[in-house]
């Protein structure tokens, strides 16, 4: 969630590996990035893979330092920079985690280590092709989730995505209607006022902030950039979601057109402690049958130790 000033978190203090020096290609590094599974191929433009990590269950100090050698300098000089031993080992992970997913989209024919990233203008990074490269035929799209217990990946074939995971039960420095008022739209407030059980109502705007979430990181202008009280969402009976725009979007300097409806929406319950929400760009048009689900697969994994597959399991309840 932006703004985690809002939001107290407790971390325990725990040891991150010293940077090492990038380890030179050879034959066990061949071998090593050749052990990362490939994963079913994404089938369209309307499914979506997730994987994730939970860093208190990495402790293994050889294992961490293999996935610190992953990183480039630049990130592994801002992992050391986090405040303190836990974010420290976060921000590492999250790296690995990253370059590691990538990899195994492209067959492992690129090594973890070799890709690099830009930044848009908002700050959402992208992968970086060089214009003579031949690795352009992968057109993959990417996003990251942390929360205090974990960090998620969501990969995308050829259609921009955003991805957020929230803690279903997080406590809040303010209460909850003190918070919509501030980010919400007032139709948004409204809704949540008329839910009598409190922690009913913190499940319904923790849900409607994971989406408002995955939505703006989709559009690819995050917080600062399509503040939340400029759209309004609103899950209908036939489970789709639908986005409006605010009044006040139409009537001061931010018009808002950068707002628009042709994104797909999934919500799911992960573990059942998280809520998650993925959106995917669909210039598609709904069909005369309804909206066509968004497609999801998602791994539980271990950096070239462990991968399991959780979906169709207990552990991601789909919502929407």
């Amino acid at each position: 969630m932006h703004h985690r000033l809002l939001l107290r978190r407790r971390r325990a203090a725990m040891p991150v590996p010293p940077p090492q020096p990038p380890r030179a290609p050879g034959v066990a590094g061949a071998r090593l990035f050749a052990s990362l599974p490939p994963p079913p191929p994404l089938q369209s433009r309307r499914e979506v893979h997730v994987w994730y990590v939970c860093p208190d269950e990495l402790n293994d100090h050889s294992q961490l330092d293999m996935y610190m050698e992953l990183l480039s300098p630049a990130e592994r000089k801002n992992a050391l920079s986090m405040n303190g031993p836990r974010l420290q080992k976060d921000a590492m992970l999250s790296r690995a985690l990253l370059r590691t997913t990538l990899s195994r989209y492209t067959d492992s024919k690129i090594d973890p280590r070799s890709f690099e990233f830009k930044k848009n203008k908002f700050g959402k990074p992208e992968i970086l092709w060089r214009p003579d490269d031949s690795n352009m035929d992968w057109p993959l799209h990417f996003n990251i989730s942390h929360t205090s217990s974990l960090i998620a990946c969501g990969i995308a074939m050829d259609a921009p995505i955003g991805i957020d995971v929230e803690e279903k039960k997080r406590k809040t420095t303010k209460s909850i209607l003190s918070l919509a008022r501030r980010y919400f739209t007032p139709s948004e407030v409204d809704f949540l006022a008329k839910i009598a059980d409190s922690d009913a109502q913190q499940k319904e705007f923790i849900k409607l902030w994971t989406l408002k979430e995955a939505y703006v990181k989709a559009l690819g202008r995050g917080f600062s950039g399509a503040p939340f009280n400029r759209f309004s969402i609103q899950l209908k009976t036939d489970s789709r979601i639908q986005i409006t725009k605010a009044p006040k979007a139409c009537n001061d300097s931010d018009s808002g057109d950068y707002l628009s409806e042709n994104w797909r929406f999934t919500l799911a319950e992960l573990n059942s402690y998280y809520y998650m929400a993925v959106c995917i760009e669909d210039n598609s048009r709904v069909s005369e049958n309804g909206s066509v689900p968004l497609g999801l697969k998602v791994w539980k994994t271990v950096p070239f130790i462990k991968d399991t597959l959780v979906s169709g399991t207990d552990a991601v309840k789909l919502i929407i």
